[in-house]
């Protein structure tokens, strides 16, 4: 398997560490993730504390990057606003509430269906004028404040050295599953301005690509 979201939790696997059974690859699924995303908007907003977070209600394996987003933002002090949907025309009631409870930022947790659907949360996020974090790169590059995601090309890159070590022989049961190790941060600097934000030195310098 390559890239996929949360393993254990889906059933593929029975632990990342001895995984068992015929499948073995590479997962996306890291929470230390959430901190990090929920750390950067800090660091943009210092005083951020209405946070809403967008996700698919329809696709059950959302379930532990949500759970980890309710941890991190109750340890960091900030208010957490669910904003579930299922279909396209879920959309409107769920910025709606997002703007009658003045939400400061928002939190895309990705899937198919929501990037598949940026284009309208972009724009829908445009007329809110808050920042957005996003988990998937092609929405900082349409649009979005701010993405942290996994460098998925290296990922990929990893599922081929999986195949490589089976086709010599070995069980993939006996293959942990292996978790991201790079990162990318990528920032539009044009919505920053856009939305009037300042975005710190030492963030801009830190990030692997900046959208102008």
């Amino acid at each position: 398997m390559g890239i996929v979201g949360d393993a254990v939790g889906s059933g593929l696997v029975s632990n990342l560490a001895r995984p068992g059974g015929n499948i073995t690859g590479t997962t996306l699924l890291y929470p230390e993730v959430t901190t990090k995303r929920l750390d950067l908007l800090r660091e943009i907003l210092p005083r951020l504390s209405r946070v809403a977070v967008l996700w698919n209600a329809a696709n059950p394996l959302k379930a532990s990057d949500l759970n980890a987003t309710k941890d991190v933002a109750k340890k960091l002090g900030i208010t957490f606003l669910l904003l579930p949907v299922r279909e396209v025309g879920d959309f409107k009631a769920a910025f709606e509430l997002a703007n009658r409870r003045r939400s400061e930022a928002l939190v895309v947790l990705g899937d198919p269906f929501t990037y598949i659907h940026r284009s309208q949360i972009l724009e829908a996020v445009a007329k809110l004028r808050i920042p957005a974090m996003y988990d998937i790169r092609q929405s900082a590059e349409d649009g979005a404040l701010i993405a942290y995601t996994a460098n998925v090309p290296a990922a990929l890159r990893r599922t081929a050295a999986y195949v490589d070590k089976i086709l010599k022989g070995a069980k993939p049961g006996d293959l942990p599953v292996e978790q991201p190790s790079r990162f990318e941060l990528i920032i539009n600097l044009k919505t920053a301005k856009t939305l009037g934000l300042a975005i710190p030195p030492s963030l801009l310098w830190r990030a692997d690509e900046v959208i102008q």
